[in-house]
């Protein structure tokens, strides 16, 4: 997910205006019988589902949409939801049955409409969707969402209502995996609520989804109430949720410890040397669909000419990565040895061996690979991260130390600052850093294609650095076009094994996903995500 991040953080202390919702006393933060209470941070945009692509908006929309398919929270698979069957006979056309009985909160009837107006409309241009690319598969994208100029269609033409419960949908290609990508959130359905009065909606969504918003005061706090009408099997084991802003985690741990609040799903760095003393088995560190990376500016004739990739993999070999997970991030972290996560499994195409030696530290190894490559760039590589989230100059720093240690200068390595998230994501974007920069991915949906095809396919929407190979991009097409799932994961593997020869990005480590929560709760858990699976909380 691009944004994998968290929001911002800032102290309570210094808000008042937060003092009574946020940081206030009381029966661990719910404000009625049965309500949790959890931490969390504004979304970047409204929460139309093909506009969110953050962490903070996901985790609303998990709990007020479902989808087609949704992800099984412990094995990550795409089980059936709101669809009753997904059937194709080439991989390409396929006849979708929407189940009878689903409805929003509002009493509108889900129907094949609600998913293809809802497609329709996260496609457009006009819409500025930023989850719009999802629906780069289905024919006729290019027409609704040209790279230049304005569109010359209004619907995509591979979408077709059959009646009330069926649609088909025609894809540009073969894509013999597609369905499993229908429990991400852009793939939602929307009432026609949505499409009479945006505005209305925008101030108050309505889903199909276990919870429904009750109120939303931005910068404080959003309400959610168990749905009891909800049509799905997974009801909520609670009576809400309020989610509580907070922009300073370690407000929120304290919090926490105080007896203020229920769940906090991201403990903060300078808290995980106390966590297992303070929480005791209330402290959850768990695998998630996340790797880090670093990124370099490819689009550099300096970082792209013939001999850089030895750079790349020397740099690569020069990073301790052991050292680093365990006296930086306290296990929390672990060493990366692809470029996607362990939670896919080898079935799904996750491998400890692709990256090879080119992940392990070797400070011999990465001074020769460096020399014989030509040098860093300019004599320094410099690492670029935002400073306001995530406590990142601390392992930044170790990164510059360990290269620093095993070329032998203390200059062949240094952090560079940036002050926000959102400046540095800008620059990121928009080509305009040099050397490398902190990178990442949390999966959207749990398949090897959506780790790989985003973030270096040519010209993809999360390839920043620019990253560009033929043999790659024809690796992916290939996959994509199996009819055969594990087929289509070994074309996957042998694109990623171009990854490892280029070093298009060097791996670092997967994020595990860390949360604490009060003795007034139970059945607490993560997803695959690294999302807590609110609807299975309990209140004691």
């Amino acid at each position: 997910m691009r944004g994998a991040t968290h929001a911002k953080w800032a102290a309570c202390a210094a808000a008042v205006a937060l003092a009574a919702t946020a940081c206030g006393g009381g029966s661990g933060g719910g404000d009625g019988s049965g309500v949790v209470g959890s931490s969390w941070g504004d979304p970047q945009n409204p929460l139309e589902p093909a506009n969110t692509n953050e962490v903070q908006g996901g985790k609303v929309l998990d709990m007020i949409f479902r989808g087609l398919k949704r992800y099984d929270p412990k094995t990550g698979e795409a089980k059936d939801m709101v669809a009753e069957s997904i059937e194709t006979k080439d991989s390409q056309t396929y006849t979708v049955k929407v189940k009878d009985g689903w409805k929003f909160s509002n009493g509108e009837a889900v129907t094949s409409k609600s998913f293809v107006d809802a497609w329709n409309y996260g496609a457009h241009l006009k819409n500025n969707q930023k989850g719009s690319y999802f629906f780069g598969y289905i024919e006729g994208y290019d027409k609704v969402h040209p790279e230049k100029g304005d569109p010359s269609a209004d619907t995509l033409s591979g979408l077709k209502v059959v009646d009330a419960r069926t649609f088909t949908v025609k894809l540009s290609q073969k894509f013999s995996t597609w369905p499993e990508t229908l429990g991400y959130p852009a793939f939602a359905p929307l009432p026609k609520a949505f499409f009479d009065d945006r505005a209305a909606w925008l101030a108050k969504p309505v889903g199909n989804g276990p919870y429904s918003i009750k109120s939303y005061q931005k910068g404080s706090k959003m309400e959610l109430r168990k749905w009891d009408d909800y049509s799905g099997d997974d009801k909520a084991q609670n009576g809400g949720v309020d989610l509580k802003v907070y922009t300073d985690n370690n407000i929120a741990y304290n919090d926490l410890m105080a007896g203020n609040l229920d769940l906090v799903d991201d403990v903060p760095a300078a808290q995980l040397r106390n966590v297992k003393n303070d929480l005791g088995d209330r402290y959850i560190n768990t695998p998630a669909g996340i790797i880090q990376t670093l990124s370099f500016a490819l689009y550099d004739s300096k970082w792209n000419k013939p001999g850089m990739e030895k750079v790349r993999k020397g740099l690569s070999m020069a990073i301790n990565r052991e050292q680093i997970t365990e006296t930086i991030f306290q296990k929390t972290r672990t060493p990366a040895k692809d470029w996607t996560s362990p939670v896919l499994g080898e079935d799904g195409g996750y491998s400890d061996s692709v990256c090879g030696d080119a992940c392990e530290y070797d400070a011999a190894q990465a001074k020769k690979l460096v020399e014989e490559g030509g040098g860093i760039p300019g004599g320094t590589l410099k690492i670029s991260y935002n400073a306001d989230t995530g406590s990142h100059k601390e392992w930044v720093d170790a990164v510059c130390n360990s290269i620093n240690k095993a070329l032998g200068n203390n200059r062949s390595c240094v952090g560079n600052s940036i002050g926000t998230f959102a400046d540095f994501r800008s620059q990121a974007s928009q080509q305009k850093l040099d050397g490398a920069w902190r990178a990442g991915w949390q999966m959207d949906y749990p398949l090897i294609q959506n780790f790989l095809q985003p973030v270096y396919y040519t010209d993809a929407p999360s390839n920043d650095g620019k990253y560009n190979s033929k043999e790659f991009d024809e690796l992916v097409d290939k996959a994509n076009a199996e009819t055969d799932t594990g087929k289509a994961v070994s074309t996957f593997q042998d694109a990623e094994k171009v990854l490892a020869k280029d070093m298009a990005a060097i791996p670092l480590w997967y994020q595990n996903g860390s949360a604490g929560y009060s003795d007034r709760v139970s059945d607490v858990s993560l997803n695959q995500f690294s999302v807590p699976v609110y609807a299975e909380i309990k209140v004691n």
